[in-house]
């Protein structure tokens, strides 16, 4: 598309739609859809974004056009014409504004739309429409030929007028209209007289934009309610009606999991409904790169995303804030400093931790969906926030070596359930469940049914990094060589074979020797029972947890010397040992000792390149198959 030159700025001239967006409005066009109806509900949208932005503008001046004119929205319908408009009184457009807003693909957002709708392998369907700030070309799925005529709020810009039938080009000319804002004429399809119906009109502005909070005239009747239900008092709100706000604020079509209406003038004014989604990630149609509630001050949107008022562990929350106490002439960056706003943004995070605690404690089953979708956040809020550290830790939820895959276990229920001589909380960190079932250090623990918490997140390191305690009860590492332990019940058990002590302690010095300074010892352990080996982390130096972090943190990471703790029972452990005795030279020894080593640097996850692994394990393998054959 060519821009036009000055020479012809006031005058008509043809523009040619770029490629992605005549693929887009083919789609729009050509495609089956459930709910043409969606395009009065993105005019509408379009409509009261520009009032809101007037809004704004209005905050620092009164140098515009029409400055007492009815912050509204009409819809009109000339039945004998086929003609339905859409006008409103807001921000307006440019020309160059409508240039660049209704034929460059950078603004409009047409490119993400067309690549995801690719992605998914699917037709488009009209719940789609909106999420890619390509709304406006839905109108093409009912109208013949569209006229976009615009004065911008701006006394200086001169009224401009673009139209389109929705194939390859458009028209951008010089308008006659006196009033600011802008008026949407379509002119509709055979197929689509429907939507000259004042009635059906009416019915979707309530089913689609009814909180919409101005004015929305259809025929001169005001068809929305408006009235915020953030503003009204809880017992005033259904069910229904939180769920179908919530519906027209996110586009999500499922229920919310959970809703909270917070109304307060002490410490600080807050009106607010929250929502917690039934799903982390909602699709394609629910996509949004930013965070946050909207802000309201005194009912004046202030900002669509206010990602200030909720900390960032809780960026799956939904919902819109206002505040009287907000100053008026509030910006964006005095909001980041406010004092008042840090008062909100405490009482938003404290109503929602104590509900979401209420939730785990009547609804198990509903709290578990929750946790299912955003329990790695909660987790990154107790890593992160420490002055809410001890009302999350109560929502965290967890695997361990008692239940089964699909359950969860609390603190509170594993700390009521803990040995009467145990002193401590413990936990074991692995890749994935599987791997902290068979993890070594297991092994005292599930012959005594201690049980241990399965620590599979990422997050889950720096976590316990913040997380020392719960209700006065240690977490602990059970790879911790300075492990406190209770104390053993002297019972009669047949002593398992095991290696004399010269043949041991050869084994360990030879094993030492191929490690080098990659271990600080190695020696027998006292715990293993069905494990030939483990590393631990020896006493005075960076913990498991702490490893883990530096390796998710750094690309380059080196693993500390560790403790190397042998089964002198294990069958493994015996042959290395005779071996040790008859050839101490045998590089057999030197051999296993890395796979041994590396083995469990793997078990750990903190192996910085476990495809090294590979060559030494297929050599083992080599040499069992050639011992077979011959």
């Amino acid at each position: 598309m060519s821009e036009p030159s000055a020479a012809t700025a006031s005058t008509a001239q043809d523009f040619e739609f770029k490629a992605e967006i005549q693929q887009l409005l083919h789609i729009l066009v050509h495609s089956l859809y459930t709910e043409r109806e969606i395009f009065l509900r993105e005019l509408i949208s379009n409509a009261a974004d520009a009032l809101h932005r007037l809004q704004f503008e209005m905050l620092t001046t009164r140098d515009i056009v029409d400055p007492e004119a009815e912050l509204a929205i009409r819809i009109d319908v000339d039945e004998p014409a086929g003609v339905l408009t859409v006008s409103d009184s807001g921000i307006g457009l440019t020309r160059d504004e409508m240039i660049e807003n209704l034929g460059t693909i950078a603004h409009s957002g047409a490119l993400a739309f067309l690549k995801r709708l690719q992605e998914a392998g699917q037709p488009a369907s009209a719940d789609i429409i909106g999420q890619f700030g390509v709304g406006f070309y839905s109108v093409f799925m009912v109208a013949e030929e569209v006229t976009v005529t615009s004065r911008s709020f701006r006394p200086e810009a001169e009224p401009v007028a673009w139209s389109s039938r929705g194939d390859t080009r458009y028209t951008i000319g010089p308008a006659t209209r006196a009033a600011r804002g802008t008026m949407v004429t379509v002119r509709l399809k055979e197929d689509a007289r429907e939507f000259l119906n004042p009635s059906r009109l009416e019915g979707i502005v309530r089913r689609y934009s009814d909180f919409v909070p101005f004015p929305i005239y259809v025929k001169n009747k005001v068809a929305n309610r408006r009235a915020a239900p953030w503003r009204q008092r809880p017992q005033e709100v259904t069910a229904e009606q939180y769920k179908e706000f919530y519906r027209q604020l996110t586009f999500d079509t499922a229920d919310p999991l959970l809703y909270v209406h917070l109304a307060a003038d002490a410490p600080v004014h807050i009106q607010s409904i929250l929502y917690v989604p039934a799903k982390a990630d909602r699709g394609v149609l629910t996509a949004i790169t930013e965070r946050g509630p909207r802000l309201y001050s005194r009912k004046i949107l202030i900002q669509e995303r206010a990602s200030e008022l909720l900390p960032p562990y809780l960026r799956f929350v939904e919902g819109v804030v206002d505040s009287d106490d907000l100053p008026i002439n509030i910006s964006r960056e005095t909001v980041q400093s406010n004092q008042v706003v840090a008062r909100i943004r405490s009482n938003l995070v404290r109503k929602l931790l104590a509900e979401l605690t209420t939730l785990a404690e009547q609804d198990a089953a509903r709290y578990a969906q929750f946790w299912r979708e955003f329990g790695p956040l909660i987790k990154e809020g107790v890593a992160t926030d420490a002055s809410n550290r001890e009302a999350l830790a109560p929502l965290l939820r967890f695997h361990s070596s008692r239940t089964g895959e699909e359950e969860w276990v609390s603190l509170k229920q594993v700390q009521e359930r803990m040995a009467p001589d145990q002193k401590a909380i413990y936990y074991v960190m692995a890749e994935n469940l599987r791997a902290a079932a068979r993890s070594p250090h297991m092994d005292y623990f599930r012959a005594r049914d201690l049980e241990v918490l399965y620590l599979t997140d990422p997050v889950d390191s720096f976590m316990v990094l913040a997380l020392h305690e719960f209700n006065g009860t240690p977490l602990r590492n059970i790879a911790d060589a300075g492990l406190e332990l209770p104390e053993e019940k002297k019972e009669q058990e047949p002593e398992a074979e095991s290696l004399s002590g010269e043949a041991f302690a050869r084994l360990c010095e030879r094993l030492a020797a191929a490690l080098g300074d990659r271990v600080s010892a190695v020696r027998e352990s006292k715990l293993l029972r069905d494990s030939p080996c483990r590393l631990v982390t020896p006493e005075n130096a960076p913990g498991a947890d702490l490893q883990r972090v530096f390796r998710l943190m750094e690309r380059e990471f080196k693993a500390p010397p560790m403790i190397l703790e042998l089964n002198r029972s294990h069958p493994l452990i015996r042959d290395l040992g005779r071996l040790a005795v008859q050839d101490p030279n045998d590089p057999l020894i030197a051999q296993a000792a890395e796979q041994l080593y590396e083995g469990q640097l793997l078990a750990e996850g903190i192996h910085p390149n476990p495809v090294d692994m590979l060559p030494r394990i297929e050599g083992f393998l080599a040499a069992a198959v050639r011992a077979r054959v011959q």
